[in-house]
């Protein structure tokens, strides 16, 4: 049914686009099959109404014009559904460049390479083409990448730009079995190397950040609106980075084994050599440590607070339970 309303739509489109003069419902009836194929006016003129409204919902300008014997036309003129010619500097080219690169492993990978092939093919140079930044300076050779391994990434992107509400299975860092939540997703985030869904969970009736590698199963899509207001950009991303940790309300001391965990050495704002093969450290405390603290497993000791060192036990206990 979804092709067959895709190639109804594009079949409405091709007759508005290449017409010279304005065409009447009856023309139209005739030239496409959908249209013939239909058992009675009235399904026609539905089917019609539908059709055009979701083409200028698209973008198609569709004009309405009288005729002089009084019948009512439409065409779509050429001139009026034309973008404007692309013009980029140098500095908007090689941000295209970079951000088609890193989505090499993600289902945008394909129209992203398309995109690029397009804009060469204008003469436009790209940072992948060695395309240069300001002050005559060539980009680097470093080429960022965020990866998307995760099976949810792609349904949770569609669904994010769709506005669909979803369902799917997770399983919290603390629990031994998955819970089924109910979502309304805003947007996806990466945060040091993680992927997160920002979104409006039903059930809870409240603001939620699922990290996409603990969702378990498909993500499935549900039919109807979303039931809360999605907040602007910048307050999903404040939110998911307050949930990725972040956001430090406090600091902890954790002891680190010499020679690793370089992110957390990163983010230290003390060291002090134990001499026994560990360090001590001081870093930011806030929502979401004790999740990370739980991927460094037996390299990281929690000294304190207490707190913090009771919820990085229970996690290692979840994940020793299975």
């Amino acid at each position: 049914m979804a092709i067959a309303k895709a190639e109804r739509l594009m079949n409405l489109a091709l007759c508005l686009l290449g017409t010279r003069r304005p065409l009447t419902k009856r023309e139209l009836r005739s030239s496409i099959e959908a249209y013939i194929e239909a058992s009675s006016d009235d399904s026609f003129n539905r089917m019609f109404e539908r059709d055009k409204d979701d083409l200028r919902e698209l973008g198609l300008v569709i004009e309405t014009v009288e005729g002089i014997e009084g019948d009512i036309g439409y065409l779509a003129r050429r001139d009026s559904n034309r973008l404007p010619p692309i013009t980029l500097d140098a500095e908007e080219a090689a941000a295209l460049g970079l951000a088609a690169k890193i989505w090499q492993q993600a289902r945008l990978a394909g129209a992203a390479s398309g995109a690029l092939q397009k804009l060469r093919a204008a003469g436009m140079p790209l940072a992948e083409d060695g395309a240069d930044y300001d002050a005559g300076q060539p980009h680097s050779a470093l080429e960022p990448r965020i990866p998307a391994h995760e099976a949810a990434f792609e349904p949770l992107m569609l669904a994010c730009r769709d506005r669909r509400p979803v369902v799917f299975d997770y399983r919290k860092s603390n629990a031994a079995h998955p819970e089924q939540r109910q979502v309304e997703p805003w947007i996806l985030e990466c945060w040091r190397g993680h992927w997160y869904v920002a979104g409006w969970d039903r059930e809870r009736q409240a603001e939620r950040v699922f990290r996409l590698s603990r969702i378990t199963g498909k993500v499935r899509s549900r039919q109807g609106a979303f039931t809360a207001p999605v907040p602007d950009h910048v307050t999903v991303r404040e939110t998911v980075e307050s949930w990725a940790g972040e956001t430090a309300t406090g600091t902890a001391r954790i002891r680190l084994r010499a020679e690793h965990g370089y992110p957390l050495r990163a983010r230290a704002l003390t060291v002090r050599e134990l001499g026994d093969g560990w360090d001590e450290l001081e870093i930011p405390n806030g929502h979401g440590l004790d999740a990370w603290l739980v991927e460094f497993g037996p390299d990281v000791v929690v000294l304190e607070p207490a707190e913090l060192r009771a919820d990085v036990i229970d996690r290692l206990r979840a994940v020793a339970k299975g």
